[in-house]
């Protein structure tokens, strides 16, 4: 009897340990469509993850680094909205709301380069998407000079 209560204690113990080394599970801001809102940008390659279009949402901790440099502070967010992409008349625009990912800025996230990836369906709920395959992997790659952040402040100036 002392066996089995002892082994069913190690399982819990076990168990409670490994959901605290679990990614951390962050729900989407509150309000962020108030946030600055960039240009439409549209990705016209099928064969990119990205393939549509997007708008990205910095909350004002990010755009003050944006506009002015300097690090990022701890807690910095974006959020990126992608659209699915349609044809109308001949001309690409947004179609359904596809995808919402979220990029914070957490020291604690070691292997994403400080930062914690998250991504979730049109309705908000989490989509349970890899953090480093599916998003740092790119980041690494295309913006390691810029604190992984790949977007610019460019992308927010009005069109000339």
């Amino acid at each position: 009897m002392k066996k089995i209560v002892s082994g069913i204690l190690g399982l819990v113990v076990l168990s409670l340990a490994s959901g605290l080394l679990a990614a951390p599970v962050v729900s989407l801001p509150k309000g962020y469509e108030s946030w600055e809102k960039s240009r439409q940008k549209i990705v016209d390659d099928k064969k990119s993850l990205f393939y549509g279009v997007h708008y990205i949402y910095p909350d004002k901790k990010a755009m003050k680094v944006y506009k002015g440099g300097g690090s990022y502070p701890e807690g910095s967010r974006f959020v990126v909205v992608f659209y699915s992409l349609k044809n109308e008349g001949g001309k690409q625009v947004e179609g359904k709301k596809n995808m919402v990912v979220l990029m914070q800025r957490d020291k604690k996230q070691q292997e994403t380069g400080g930062w914690l990836f998250a991504g979730y369906g049109a309705d908000g709920k989490p989509s349970g998407i890899d953090p480093v395959k599916n998003c740092f992997e790119c980041h690494q790659k295309d913006a390691p000079e810029r604190q992984f952040v790949i977007s610019k402040i460019e992308d927010f100036a009005e069109k000339k």
